[in-house]
């Protein structure tokens, strides 16, 4: 579905990424793990088509991409949760997703079917649909920045540190959200911090050291790598 091969991107003359090659078949939860500054959100900008590479190509679904602007990257089925939610907050909740649906809005019928399935997934967005997205909780913001992504109805949603900041029993309901939108259909680039929770419901994933990918295998082989787990799952 998605081939980034030998991707390198500058900010300046700074290299913030480097023959970068991740590859992500259709119905894959494959994660970036990484600490801060490694790698990870410039190669998902990348990708959205914010950061454009001085080398290699991003291939998905057997079309080149990286040429391409932002909007037509989601309308080609891509949508990104960018890190910290980047939410409008003295919007609405409700007018917040249907920002996300904006590709769509034409579809009126469409809009208002995804929605509806953004409410079952996250019930407490109904009840609060009519409030400013700023007065919530850091876990409930990050639930409308996944509903404002699932809203463009995307084939590949890329997944940008959804963890962070949240207390564990979120995180853990996080990701039983991600694994129940994964199952529906949608295939997920995610990138983490939280290798633990993260490889438990992924395929794959690719871990970044200052700007390349060092390791790279399967969950179980990366949750058995000793270097990968006394730096990344701390045993």
């Amino acid at each position: 579905m998605l081939k980034i091969n030998n991707v390198s991107v500058k900010y300046g003359s700074f290299t913030a990424i480097r023959d970068i090659n991740i590859e992500v078949e259709e119905g894959e939860i494959v994660v970036l793990l990484g600490a801060n500054g490694a790698g990870k959100s410039t190669t998902f900008n990348t990708v959205s088509g914010l950061n454009r590479p001085f080398q290699g190509e991003v291939i998905f679904e057997g079309s080149r991409i990286d040429k391409m602007s932002p909007d037509r990257i989601v309308k080609a089925g891509i949508a990104q949760c960018a890190e910290g939610r980047k939410l409008f907050p003295a919007m609405s909740v409700l007018e917040n997703l249907k920002m996300g649906g904006y590709v769509h809005r034409r579809h009126r019928d469409q809009i208002k079917k995804t929605l509806e399935h953004v409410f079952e997934l996250f019930p407490i967005l109904e009840e609060k649909k009519d409030d400013p997205a700023g007065s919530l909780s850091g876990g409930q913001q990050q639930m409308v920045a996944i509903g404002r992504a699932l809203m463009a109805k995307p084939k590949l949603m890329m997944l940008d540190e959804p963890s962070i900041g949240l207390a564990p029993l979120i995180v853990e309901q996080m990701f039983e959200v991600i694994q129940q939108i994964n199952k529906e259909g949608t295939t997920i680039l995610l990138a983490e911090q939280n290798a633990n929770a993260a490889l438990k419901i992924a395929t794959k994933g690719y871990v970044f050291e200052s700007g390349a990918v060092v390791v790279e295998g399967t969950s179980e082989e990366l949750f058995t790598n000793d270097e990968v787990r006394k730096a990344y799952i701390g045993a």
